[in-house]
């Protein structure tokens, strides 16, 4: 219809037959601009019906399609106006243009693909877009695969467009790929230690972790395929390959169910009579307290003599796994117990020595004749 269209305006062009063809060539732009235009149009229209809707898929292909749909009519008007100018001037211009022509659009499909991920990457881990977000290292790693394979298979298409012969790569790919597996064994050890990584999820991003074995201690910003990046406490980045967390030992203090509190707190020997009346009181203080997870072990008990106090420890375990809000309810911890000693009459030991000290004998009497010291004192220090 617009080649007829075309034709029949031609027949008023005023500047001769040969070069109809221009005017051809302005139609095919003028139009390919107002399919963009109306596309464009299209494409607001429906993101603002499906902004309306629960349904999160719809906006991720819509938001997706949007840009590779507008590039993709400037290819098909681009290659249909090369067309015209090549018949008309008897060029070679549609033997390079066709081939690229059908790369373009191989590519503006990867396009779209990858954008569709790369949304979807984020619908997926945000509340806001799902009921039930997933986890953001799983997700980042199903979208690195999904990416890897569609630039992959774009490649192989791309090679076989231009006559390529995807067997001979592959048979090529195969042999380089043990010369490549000696040359970079390294390389493909930080790769298959992210792979497992992603497989078997001992962290994520996000999560607190640090290792016995290394001088590793941080919050992970990110798991790459090759290294991933932990952000020490001091606020420097730490780049630890892959493969190294496939011989060390990882703790992973983010996914604790609670944080403990194991104190050892002395009392005076001159206060012994009054222990077991504050471990009585510090026990039921424990229960009664709110931040105190009573499902978990929970024990105030004498727990042995020391060189200046008789100490009894507490062991007891706070519902909060927040780093600062367990220091909080330890320091109430303890105040109340020091409360508790003080309200008993008692004091909190603190380091002391006795030393007893025998009177002299008298300066008539043999210092070997004294058997027994006749009187003694203390003396704290």
């Amino acid at each position: 219809m617009w080649q007829e269209f075309g034709e029949q305006l031609a027949n008023y062009w005023p500047f001769g037959q040969d070069t109809r063809w221009v005017l051809r060539v302005f139609l095919i732009v003028f139009m390919t601009m107002l399919v963009n235009y109306l596309s464009n149009r299209l494409f607001r229209r429906l993101h603002a019906r499906f902004e309306q809707t629960t349904n999160v898929w719809d906006d991720l292909l819509l938001s997706a399609a949007r840009r590779p749909i507008a590039a993709l009519i400037w290819i098909f008007g681009a290659a249909w106006a090369l067309e015209v100018i090549d018949r008309q001037t008897g060029t070679v211009l549609m033997d390079v243009v066709e081939p690229m022509r059908r790369m373009g659009v191989i590519v503006l499909i990867t396009w779209f693909l990858i954008r569709l991920i790369r949304r979807a990457e984020v619908a997926l881990v945000s509340p806001d877009k799902v009921k039930t977000p997933m986890d953001q290292t799983t997700v980042g790693a199903i979208g690195k695969l999904l990416r890897l394979s569609i630039i992959i298979t774009t490649g192989l298409v791309v090679l076989q467009n231009f006559g390529y012969s995807v067997s001979g790569v592959m048979a090529f790919g195969g042999i380089g790929g043990i010369a490549v597996g000696f040359a970079a064994k390294d390389l493909l050890a930080n790769f298959f230690g992210g792979l497992m990584i992603y497989l078997d999820r001992p962290f994520k991003v996000g999560d607190w972790i640090r290792s016995p074995d290394k001088d590793i201690e941080g919050t992970v910003e990110d798991i790459g395929w090759r290294q991933t990046r932990i952000r020490t406490f001091d606020k420097r980045p730490l780049y630890v390959p892959n493969g190294t967390f496939a011989s060390i030992s990882v703790e992973n203090p983010s996914r604790m169910t609670n944080r403990r509190i194991y104190e050892t707190i002395g009392v005076r020997y001159d206060d012994v009579g009054r222990v077991k009346a504050i471990v009585a009181d510090v026990h039921a203080m424990l229960r009664q307290h709110d931040e105190i997870d009573q499902e978990q072990t929970l024990i105030v008990n004498l727990n042995s003599f020391g060189p200046s106090s008789v100490d009894f420890f507490i062991y007891t375990f706070t519902r909060t796994t927040n780093w600062v809000r367990f220091h909080e309810i330890k320091q109430d911890v303890l105040l109340r117990t020091i409360d508790i000693i003080e309200a008993q009459g008692a004091q909190v030991a603190f380091p002391t020595q006795t030393l007893h000290l025998a009177s002299l004998p008298d300066a008539g009497m043999a210092p070997d004749s004294v058997a027994l010291p006749m009187a003694s004192e203390s003396v704290r220090t």
